[in-house]
């Protein structure tokens, strides 16, 4: 893509199987434009998600998983401010349906209790460029006012 071409970026569990996240994060800050977004979705290292890959159980085996405290700081050195991050799926990942239904009360009680223990988070962040003005797309033009009768009063009436 072009330097400052996309107005949005999705990168759902890219950075967890890239062998070079941060240059890839490069490449997202140099195709967005300014005041454009990013939206990163992530496996949570520090989740029962996170325990199930550390031993080597049935998640992506690629790259490693980048906690999202981690991440904002990546973002804020390229630039970018994070604007809103939430963490969900707290229930551990099982084979069996049955446990993994019968685990579905840990969906509530997580997010209340332990919400930094989701297992997936998503990050939005917008690209921020310090000193420019930003300006209308070409073709976002104004449209010239035309000239319209007016109504006056006039005390002559000739």
């Amino acid at each position: 893509f072009a330097v400052a071409s996309l107005d949005l970026l999705v990168l759902p569990h890219t950075l967890d199987l890239s062998h070079d996240p941060h240059a890839s994060l490069r490449e997202v800050e140099r195709v967005l434009v300014p005041e454009g977004r990013v939206l990163i979705f992530g496996f949570n290292p520090t989740s029962l998600w996170g325990l199930g890959h550390a031993l080597g159980r049935r998640l992506p085996e690629v790259g490693d998983f980048i906690g999202h405290w981690r991440l904002r700081d990546w973002l804020r050195l390229l630039g970018f401010e994070v604007t809103q991050h939430t963490l969900g799926c707290y229930r551990p990942d099982l084979a069996s349906p049955v446990w993994f239904d019968r685990l579905h009360w840990l969906e509530s009680t997580g997010a209340r209790v332990w919400p930094f223990l989701g297992s997936v988070y998503c990050v939005q962040a917008t690209k921020r460029v310090h000193g420019m003005r930003l300006m209308a797309p070409g073709w976002k033009t104004a449209r010239a006012r035309r000239a319209r009768p007016v109504a006056s009063a006039s005390r002559d009436m000739r």
